[in-house]
């Protein structure tokens, strides 16, 4: 798990004669990823497209045009069948010409109905005048301005301009301005007049309205006639275009395969990666395809490397580089008899880093797509995806820690997962299955459903093993979760840093031990000091002395702190790391108080599960009441308690919506319900963008930051897999 799948750099020489039969071979095989040809070698050319690659990527163009007018899924593919070239010829033409016909009909059909709604919004303000079109143009000695403004705005800015010969109609802040001069657009500046073009028409606004209504109602009826028959053509020709992409795809890659190839006159090389248990499978396969014609050498296989370098190489066969010669027994194929260096691939390409296949299964697979928001790991990188599937759901889980809201969080992920085809949006519907799992599992912990303790009381008769923190009786557990949160992030900090030094001792131990090993013991060392007897009187009674939150309050472990020689020796060790640290790389040193700065970064997960846990419980407060015991636990009054008996049994702390008599209990139902289904609804949804988000940051911020850079090729294959085609 925490390596990628060992991957075999392999060639696959052979004669130009049989190269149709090869490539078809390999596609079918669906195994080696071809590496491209770097023009290197002697002699070697790239090689070039095969007849017919042209016309078969115009036609792919064409069909994925049409998917996309149509609309077509992968539900319209229907039963699997076979493409002929008479069909891609002549049937394809046929759809094509149709389609494309009922397309440009539509884009008219829509342009001419957004024309008439333009139409029909300009006319509405003349509407409301209720004028006669004919009426607002065509004088000789008379302006005429149509538009909305404060009426005696107008007529001030009308005076203020000496016009005396004016009318205005107004109706619904549209106004209409009749005025003898010439230069009324200009008078109307200051008013803030915004004119409307008066409409080039006759009759009154309402029968034009009334016209253009009946014209959109046409548009809209034709409209919708074309769109049928485009929605006939998807179910008719659905299948057929997808079988057809799919054919044409497999043909496309088949014919512009040679494009990663050294050719020569006489034969062909192609080089690429293959996981090292298939590698005898491409043999196999390319035997019984094509015989002797071809030859498959295994040229390395890749072994791992801090940095990214493959720097040892177990070959196996042939020669990195080398002399490649005709498979089928022909003239030799020249080559410069150079070799690969550890930063090149075949022919001098610079993809020779291995591609990445990570081996994660069942419920840790998922994960993967967390990793890979930041990136895909390097083939030389060990995959965190493990520890993230083991750390992410605690961190999720101990924030939010609700069976009610466990077992919802498992649902909308079990939905997500079962509902969509999208890998990435299923992986997510998978992680949050575990993450809603745990959540569940320190929901029956703290004793907590819906921010309700019953079920502490249920299965606990009262006493969880844990508490939040929240209620003042149980305040103890606050400082315990805090006190936890460091420690989780030292355990976390402690994981990454190691990765860091497994994978820094490929540059040898020394390297490793300044350059990561130096965080671990400046880390160890300052943490020992801080929960140690020496600051005692300094540091909060929580963290050291009689009170600690170890020594009884509330765990009774019996650690109240290291003694006071172990902590002064922590510092001395602190100061070590730091001075190993300089030795390995000076500017980091500025740095060496992250080691504190990182842990403490981890308290937001008692924060976010305090913030959790009040926000339930106000939710919870305001629907049912609540009343303090003598002990500091709160208990909430539900309606088959009363509220005389919480005041007998303690002190109430707010009475809730829904404990009242007659109407006003019936009404503080109500609001009571309302609250209760928004607010835990609320709470929910924050859950996944509060603790979530927080989560995701710790993993990659603090602990991805510690060792993992990311950038590994996917692992892609010459080849695909067949859905909606069978063999030819």
């Amino acid at each position: 798990m925490l390596r990628p799948e060992r991957m075999s750099r392999v060639s696959v020489t052979g004669s130009k004669k049989v190269i149709d039969d090869a490539i078809e071979a390999v596609h079918q095989l669906n195994l080696l990823h071809v590496t491209d040809y770097g023009g290197d070698w002697s002699g070697f050319e790239t090689g070039t497209p095969r007849p017919g690659a042209d016309t078969d990527a115009e036609r792919l163009v064409t069909v994925r045009s049409l998917e996309s007018i149509l609309g077509i899924e992968d539900e319209d593919a229907g039963p699997a069948r076979i493409v002929t070239d008479e069909a891609l010829e002549e049937e394809l033409e046929d759809i094509r010409q149709r389609v494309n016909g009922l397309d440009e009909r539509r884009d008219d059909l829509r342009d001419d109905l957004r024309d008439v709604e333009d139409r029909i919004d300009t006319m509405e303000p003349f509407a409301t005048l209720n004028i006669d079109l004919d009426l607002l143009s065509g004088y000789d000695t008379l302006s005429v301005a149509v538009g909305e403004g404060d009426a005696d705005a107008v007529r001030r800015e009308l005076d203020e301009a000496g016009v005396d010969d004016y009318e205005l109609f107004v109706e619904d802040g549209v106004v209409a301005v009749f005025a003898r001069t010439d230069d009324l657009d200009d008078v109307l500046v200051g008013a803030e007049f915004a004119t409307y073009d008066v409409p080039d028409a006759e009759g009154t606004p309402s029968e034009y309205l009334d016209e253009l209504e009946h014209e959109r109602k046409q548009l809209e009826s034709k409209l919708t006639t074309v769109e049928n028959k485009l929605e006939e053509e998807r179910l008719e020709v659905g299948g057929f275009l997808l079988a057809a992409e799919e054919t044409l795809s497999i043909r496309v890659e088949r014919r512009e395969a040679p494009l990663s190839f050294a050719t020569t006159e006489n034969a062909f090389v192609a080089e690429g990666w293959v996981p090292t248990a298939r590698v005898i499978d491409l043999e196999r396969g390319l035997e019984e395809e094509v015989g002797e014609h071809v030859d498959v050498d295994e040229l390395e296989i890749a072994e791992y490397d801090g940095k990214g370098r493959i720097v040892e190489r177990e070959e196996v066969g042939g020669t990195p580089g080398g002399r490649p010669a005709a498979a089928d027994g022909g003239d030799e194929v020249a080559a410069d008899g150079g070799t690969v260096d550890a930063e090149r691939g075949p022919g001098g390409s610079t993809n020779l880093s291995p591609p990445v296949i990570q081996k994660n299964s069942g419920a840790v697979k998922p994960f993967e797509t967390l990793v890979e928001v930041i990136n895909r790991p390097k083939y030389s990188e060990l995959d965190p995806t493990i520890v993230l599937f083991l750390t992410f759901p605690v961190f999720f889980g101990l924030m939010i820690g609700d069976l009610g809201y466990g077992l919802l969080y498992v649902a909308l992920g079990g939905w997500l997962y079962s509902s969509f085809d999208n890998e990435a949006i299923r992986s997510l519907g998978g992680v949050g299955v575990v993450a809603g799992l745990s959540t569940a599992v320190f929901g029956i912990l703290y004793g907590e459903i819906f921010g309700l303790h019953v079920l502490g009381e249920v299965l606990w008769g009262g006493n969880p093993p844990v508490h939040k923190g929240l209620q003042p009786g149980y305040i103890d557990y606050a400082y315990f979760w805090l006190v936890m949160s460091v420690l989780f992030g030292i355990a976390h900090l402690t994981i990454g840093w190691v990765f860091d030094f497994y994978e820094n001792l490929d540059h040898g131990l020394w390297h490793a031990v300044t350059h990561s090993g130096s965080w671990l013991i400046m880390m160890f060392g300052l943490w020992t000091w801080i929960f140690s007897y020496a600051l005692e009187g300094t540091s909060p009674e929580f963290m050291v002395g009689p009170e600690s939150v170890f020594n009884g309050n509330p765990m009774a472990l019996g650690f109240s702190g290291f003694p006071e020689l172990v902590g002064w020796g922590g510092l001395a060790a602190f100061f070590v790391g730091v001075v190993l640290l300089a030795l390995g790389d000076r500017i980091e040193v500025v740095e060496a108080l992250n080691v504190l700065v990182n842990a403490l970064s981890y308290t937001r997960l008692a924060a976010v599960l305090l913030a959790k846990a009040g926000m339930a419980f106000v939710i919870n407060l305001l629907a049912f009441g609540a009343y303090e015991d003598s002990g500091g636990e709160w208990h909430f009054i539900f309606p088959n308690y009363s509220l005389e008996y919480a005041s007998e049994h303690g002190e109430i702390v707010f009475t809730g919506l829904m404990n009242g008599t007659g109407v006003e209990f019936v009404l503080g139902a109500i609001v009571g319900i309302v609250i209760l289904l928004v607010g835990h609804a609320l709470v929910l949804v924050l859950g996944i963008t509060s603790a979530g988000l927080q989560a995701v940051r710790l993993e990659y911020v603090e602990f991805f930051g510690k060792f993992f850079e990311g950038g590994g090729e996917a692992y892609e294959p010459f080849g695909r897999e067949r859905h909606y085609t069978t063999e030819e």
